[in-house]
């Protein structure tokens, strides 16, 4: 048995100790004055009138001059006032209001993305919260290293000190850890759409294969597209400033709903290191969970568990400190040891979720197209 542990738990660990070794390599980006660099931030939303005043008076407050920038709001069809309420606010010079010509995130996006006046394109999520520094760092990070997708912090925040926050943001930090660890080795696994910024160009050239058939995935389909193609330049950008905020769910249901969606999306990924990733820490968790349940047969498979458990936890925990000291997360791995028992259960119970059911498919109807100038299908 020990054979096994050992055959399935090598990739797993080579995979945190390459992103460990890359987190240490990161450096903190300082910006050296403000470029004359136009931005088109969009921002994709349906029924979000309690996030969107937070939101368009935290881009209202940005040290960058208000004729550099211009905020699109693409309203997938809301059945509240968040359309009044983008087209009501006053704070922005150049703001625009404007209908999904499709139905979902991924039409709403390519709807907004095809009014964009600018080259660079931000996109964030509608309870996104920023510092006024946010844009001036990208346009200071994009002339400097002219990159075609930069890949910016998201930092989960929760008013509850509880264990399910506290899990979740646990988790965000790892999926945290290795965005940031994979894009600093030029081998990007994934992206975060609630803060990336991506070159007009390079959208319009992946824009319709970003697989409608699937409710979200627009930012890792869009990541995986431009890594294939071999051209575009993919960066990281490490800086407080550029980091954006968004809330904790504190409902268990919404929070096992959201990662379903999530991760039933993964059967569709093109990207090699993405699947291999995937697959080894998805054998590792089975493994534990497997161990888990045979210890109350006998002392021989506890302590195949707790070899495995001590294994896990030794690479897990360096990763997790690594960002939650960056983050100013350090407080939350106090939850760190009750994460990992539970873990493996919650994976698994996910996965079978999402893989068993079709909450992340769309009818085919549903993706209709929109039209760009000299489309280009790749």
């Amino acid at each position: 048995m020990y054979w096994l542990l050992l055959l399935i738990t090598i990739p797993y660990l080579y995979i945190l100790l390459r992103v460990y070794k890359n987190l240490r390599g990161i450096k903190s980006f300082t910006p050296d004055g403000t470029p004359e660099l136009f931005i088109s931030v969009i921002v994709a939303c349906r029924n979000e009138e309690a996030s969107l005043p937070f939101l368009l008076g935290d881009i209202a407050s940005q040290d960058y001059p208000s004729a550099l920038f211009e905020v699109i709001v693409a309203d997938d069809h809301s059945s509240d006032r968040s359309s009044d309420i983008a087209s009501g606010f006053s704070g922005i010079q150049n703001l625009r209001v404007c209908r999904n010509r499709g139905n979902g995130k991924k039409a709403a996006i390519r709807t907004a993305v095809s009014e964009a006046y600018g080259n660079l394109i931000a996109a964030v999520d509608a309870d996104s919260r920023m510092n006024p520094g946010w844009l001036k760092t990208i346009a200071a990070f994009h002339k400097k290293e002219g990159s075609d997708m930069i890949i910016c912090p998201v930092v989960l925040e929760a008013e509850s000190g509880g264990f399910l926050t506290g899990f979740q943001e646990l988790e965000f930090l790892g999926l945290q850890a290795v965005t940031a660890g994979s894009a600093q080795a030029d081998d990007p696994l994934m992206c975060n759409g609630a803060n990336l910024f991506f070159t007009k160009k390079s959208f319009e050239r992946h824009a319709f294969s970003l697989h409608d058939e699937l409710a979200s995935g627009d930012d890792i389909f869009l990541l995986h597209r431009m890594k294939a193609d071999g051209s575009s330049r993919i960066s990281w950008l490490e800086s407080d400033d550029a980091r954006v905020r968004t809330n904790a769910l504190f409902s268990a249901a919404e929070f096992l709903e959201q990662r379903t969606r999530w991760i039933s999306k993964a059967g569709s990924y093109s990207d090699f290191s993405t699947k291999f990733t995937a697959l080894a820490t998805l054998a590792v968790v089975i493994l534990q969970a497997a161990t888990f349940i045979a210890a109350f047969a006998g002392s021989r498979f506890l302590l195949l568990y707790g070899s495995l458990f001590l294994i896990k936890s030794l690479a897990d925990y360096p990763v997790l400190r690594n960002t939650a000291v960056r983050y100013g997360k350090k407080s939350i791995l106090k939850w760190f040891i009750p994460s990992q028992i539970i873990y493996p259960f919650y994976v698994i119970a996910v996965a079978g979720c999402a893989f068993a059911g079709t909450g992340n498919r769309r009818k085919p109807d549903d993706a209709e197209s929109v039209s760009y100038p000299n489309r280009k299908e790749t």
